[in-house]
């Protein structure tokens, strides 16, 4: 984890409050959504003024972006008000004095008797008759009293307090929601404040929204607004106060308010002062219709409002402004002289290393970088910074260093697997792990990498396993198929006209075509503060889908993104992104889409621009390591087990993996198992010998698009004195005939991979483990996914692993298409229970076997010879075929099996290796040819004679024979035969379609 990051409270790592939305949708969970008006006609038009009360209201909450505003019903009589609570929902009740047939003291009491929690809030046109309450009344039935003046925004503020009030309790719990006290006994003052709080506080939540990362966040932050309670009396204050002391924001009090049943003068200041003692920062606001109480105020010490002041409005927003934190954070001097200001955390973090010491402790010591935060909804930080004083620290420049390590940490991690719409004023590399561009679809590929960044991130514990590996996606910018269907439409491009082009035409048109300005405006600005080389990946709206992965199908380019000329830089990334625009169109892409469930659609393209994870080296960039791991092992060698899962790995860049180029494969629970290195000359013969690097210098300004790919393959010899050979490679010493795992002595580097799968340089196997399994309990299925690993790392660390994409296993897939069933066996030509691959073949005609009446263990040399020859003709007439002989396939030892080499046998389909009394080896289940076997896919089947293994001769030999000797015979079926293997249960059948003639 990073440094910063893991000094941060527990409520950050963990992502249990605000930091990652986790509980937003939990807040503000009881809304006031329908209320019953009691008032005369009369009233209700003063209230309502034609229609302005409910605009205002609507009004409001479509400011705020919040659905379904209050809807108001009238009842002109306390009886009508009684019925048509009993037939219907309603959540708060407000009710005005004059009424016909009851006081509205016993309508209160009246419906708290059939519905106890309902609010009822009472509203009158003067304080006369409800201001002192009349002698002798039951006031239990009315919650609140307001005083009606004619300002809509009261029926607003009364609606939010209500709601304050029901969800207070729980949105405390919850998410550390603040909470500001207003105590005022009169109902005309009450009625005057609260509107002007709640525009403030509502003020300040549209403000803070600018700052929100998406929608989520920006949900997040109107709900947790700080609640503003009111109280009427000493005991009420103190209820309050002692029940929410460790989440208040702030406290407003008047000055005289009943205390013990009496109104007291000094009831405000005895109550601040109390608070004062147990909060000595906490903002406090002492207000009065007498002057001479600014002495009380200070001696609290607290701020201090004259109620008779012409500038009411603008004292109370100047302390929710200095006090509170809203508004701009103000550096002052202690003289009050302003240095500089910020609007956003961001803003803050960059002038932080230039304030004074003396504006910097002034703030310090007064909690207002705490109140700032928390007036942002950044409660975890601000409260962790609330209980860090500053007489903790040695002096300004560890305070210093403290905040900017905070801020910078929380900006950090509250992006950590989150998409964060692009924002060309705030971006920031170094913090934005993962932004979009646009409104639409992100696509399959990064919804998968979105994916993989939200489960790192509630992977608390990943991280803590691995203290010195950096564990990420790599910073990434999606531009969603709002970009490409705002391209196609602004070029006036047709798929249909297009459908019978050749993919260079289609390319032709995408290139000729203008880029939006708005997105090629978007991309520049993008481009301004990146640069590091990038790959521009396609991310198809159904590539990585459940059983129709379009894996492979669209294009992808690397950019080095260091030309001088920004210019010439901007074009280079416009042009990758146009031709992964135009693959969509591309033949194989319609064509496989044709052959889906989804060919009544067509696709839609968003693309990925992620920067390249690597080092430069001399005119080259590439990572030490590229590897795809799977969940699902279809070859597992004993001891392996197919759920141990299984990983590739290459020095550089990982494209030639999917094609079957030469890596090192090896299971995450076995890093030493490595059948394809079993002796020196495996290692020699399997080793990696050339690698995938990004040139950075020498090429033209078009860089090498026509070309498909900018990438080179260069030859490891090359790179002997670069870094990632050095830790990677051991060295052939001819003259031991063996390979020592050190490149300090003289000799052929080979890369072994033995520092890290051997010697524990880098976590690698254990890391992969965990992936493996947190990937697949996250997809619900098996799954893969491709990484890129940095070997050495910033502040000490070992290293970076960086997830390039995740998907599920396309071969896991379609396990419906291999289920082995007993039907299968029962007429199976060949049954085995003991089978590596996986997958559905149908391309096999062809028959090759040793005859098993005349095999004897002396010819085996002649016999490979012979299984050479037809091999030589059938790949020639590009026939696959199936392969099937006692003992050993390829076995060194020819009293174990048929010695043949891979060469004499590279045109098979699949492999059967038959234990029998004639030869008694143990399977070798491929390990001869594993690396070309796995490669290539290429099920492999072991039959143990005299076992529930199957294997009908009679039915073999009774097929048309192309070719027989004394040794072998060749038959060949008019239809292919089915071969399934399921590779999860090591099972597999081989089936003819109709029986032989």
């Amino acid at each position: 984890m990073d440094d910063n990051v893991a000094s941060l409270p527990a409520s950050f790592q963990n992502g249990d409050f605000d930091t990652h939305f986790k509980v937003f949708h939990e807040l503000m969970s009881n809304k006031v959504f329908e209320i019953l008006l009691v008032a005369s006609p009369y009233d209700a038009y003063i209230l309502e003024e034609d229609g302005s009360l409910a605009s205002k209201i609507i009004n409001e909450y479509r400011g705020l972006n919040l659905s379904r505003p209050p809807r108001i019903t009238q009842a002109a009589t306390a009886a009508q008000a009684m019925e048509m609570l009993s037939r219907k929902t309603f959540h708060l009740v407000v009710a005005m004095p004059h009424l016909d047939d009851m006081d509205v003291f016993d309508l209160g009491q009246q419906i708290k008797g059939a519905h106890a929690d309902l609010p009822v809030v009472l509203l009158a046109h003067s304080v006369r008759g409800v201001y002192p309450p009349p002698e002798g009344k039951d006031l239990s039935g009315i919650d609140q009293t307001f005083i009606w003046s004619g300002d809509s925004d009261l029926l607003l503020a009364i609606v939010k307090s209500m709601e304050d009030r029901l969800n207070v309790a729980d949105d405390t719990r919850k998410a550390m929601v603040r909470v500001l006290i207003l105590v005022e006994d009169s109902p005309l003052y009450t009625s005057y404040f609260l509107p002007l709080i709640y525009k403030e506080v509502v003020n300040q939540t549209q403000e803070v929204l600018e700052e929100s990362l998406n929608q989520e966040h920006r949900l997040l932050k109107m709900r947790a607004r700080p609640k503003i309670l009111v109280a009427e009396s000493y005991e009420q204050a103190m209820s309050l106060y002692r029940q929410y002391g460790d989440y208040l924001f702030g406290i407003i009090s008047d000055t005289r308010y009943p205390k013990d049943g009496k109104l007291t003068a000094d009831a405000g200041f005895t109550f601040l002062s109390e608070v004062r003692r147990a909060i000595p920062d906490l903002p406090l606001l002492l207000i009065s219709n007498e002057p001479g109480n600014r002495q009380l105020a200070e001696q609290v010490p607290a701020d201090f409002l004259d109620k008779n002041s012409d500038d009411l409005l603008a004292e109370i927003h100047q302390f929710f402004l200095e006090m509170l934190g809203f508004g701009d954070f103000i550096f002052r001097r202690p003289n009050g002289s302003e240095i500089a200001r910020a609007a956003n955390l961001k803003a803050l973090e960059e002038i932080l290393p230039s304030v004074p010491d003396e504006s910097l402790l002034y703030h310090a010591t007064r909690n207002r970088f705490s109140n700032w935060i928390m007036a942002r909804s950044e409660i975890a930080l601000a409260s962790h910074l609330r209980n860090a004083r500053a007489d903790d620290f040695s002096g300004a420049d560890e305070i210093r260093r403290f905040l900017i390590d905070h801020i910078h940490a929380l900006r950090k991690w509250r992006q950590k697997g989150v998409v964060v719409q692009f924002n060309t004023r705030d971006y920031d590399p170094e913090i934005s792990d993962f932004v979009k561009i646009g409104r639409g679809s992100l696509g399959g590929k990064a919804r998968g990498l979105a994916f993989v960044a939200n489960l790192l991130r509630r992977s608390s514990g990943l991280q803590a396993r691995y203290p010195d590996v950096t564990i990420q996606v790599p910073q990434t910018l999606a531009i969603t198929t709002e970009g490409f269907d705002a391209f196609v439409s602004h070029n006036g491009l047709d798929p249909s006209a297009m459908a019978h082009l050749p993919d260079e035409q289609i390319a032709r048109s995408f290139l000729e075509g203008e880029m939006p300005p708005w997105l090629a405006d978007q991309l520049r600005r993008y481009l301004g503060v990146v640069h590091q080389p990038l790959s521009i990946r396609s991310s198809g709206l159904l590539e990585d889908v459940h059983n129709h992965p379009f894996t492979g199908l669209y294009k992808t380019y690397m950019v080095p993104n260091n030309h001088p000329d920004f210019t010439v830089r901007c074009n280079q990334l416009i042009t990758a992104v146009k031709l992964v625009y135009a693959s969509t169109w591309y033949r194989d892409p319609r064509t496989f889409l044709s052959g889906t469930a989804y060919r009544i659609r067509r696709d839609q393209m968003a693309v990925i621009v992620q920067q390249l994870v690597g080092r430069r080296y001399g005119a080259f960039f590439y990572p030490d390591i590229s590897g795809i791991a799977q969940s699902q092992n279809f070859y597992p060698v004993a001891p392996l087990k197919a759920e141990d899962g299984i990983a590739r790995i290459v020095m550089g860049f990982g494209r030639g993996i999917p094609k079957g180029e030469p890596s090192l494969r090896f299971s995450p629970a076995y890093p030493q198992v490595l059948p394809q290195f079993s002796k020196v000359e495996d290692i020699l013969s399997n080793a990696q010998r050339q690698f995938w690097a990004l040139g950075m210098e020498g090429a033209p300004d078009g860089l090498y698009f026509d070309r498909g790919a900018n990438v080179e393959k260069r030859h490891v010899d090359e790179a002997e004195g670069e870094g990632p050979v050095q830790r990677l490679a051991g060295t052939y010493v001819a003259a031991e005939n063996r390979i020592r795992d050190t490149v300090q002595v003289p000799g052929t580097r080979v890369l072994t991979f033995a520092p890290v799968l051997k010697y524990d340089s880098f976590p690698l196997p254990d890391l992969l483990k965990d992936l493996l399994t947190i990937g697949r309990d996250g997809m619900g299925c098996a799954m893969e996914f491709e990484f890129s690993i940095n070997l050495t790392g910033d502040d000490g660390k070992k290293g970076t692993f960086n997830i390039l994409q995740m998907r599920p296993m396309a071969a896991g897939a379609d396990m419906h298409d291999v289920d082995v069933t007993i039907a299968d066996a029962a007429r199976a030509l060949c049954y085995s229970t003991q089978a590596l691959g996986h997958g559905r073949k149908q391309d096999v005609a062809d028959i090759v076997f040793v005859r098993p009446d005349t095999f004897d263990p002396k010819d085996t040399v002649a016999i490979a010879r012979a299984v050479a020859e037809i091999n030589r003709t059938l790949v020639r007439e590009q026939r696959p075929y199936l392969l099937m002989g006692p003992g050993r396939w390829g076995s060194f030892d020819r009293w174990l099996g048929i010695p043949v080499k891979w060469k004499d046998i590279d045109g098979v389909g699949a492999m059967v290796e038959i234990r029998n009394a004639s030869l008694k080896a143990d399977p070798s289940q491929g390990s001869h040819f594993f690396q070309n076997i796995t490669t290539n896919g290429i099920p492999y089947l072991t039959v143990t004679e005299g076992s529930e293994d199957i294997i009908r001769w009679d039915t073999l030999k009774a097929l048309p024979v192309v070719f027989s000797n004394p040794h072998l015979c060749h038959v060949r079926l008019q239809r292919p035969l089915v071969l399934k293997c399921d590779g999860k249960h090591s099972r597999a059948v081989i089936l003819l379609e109709e029986p032989p003639a």
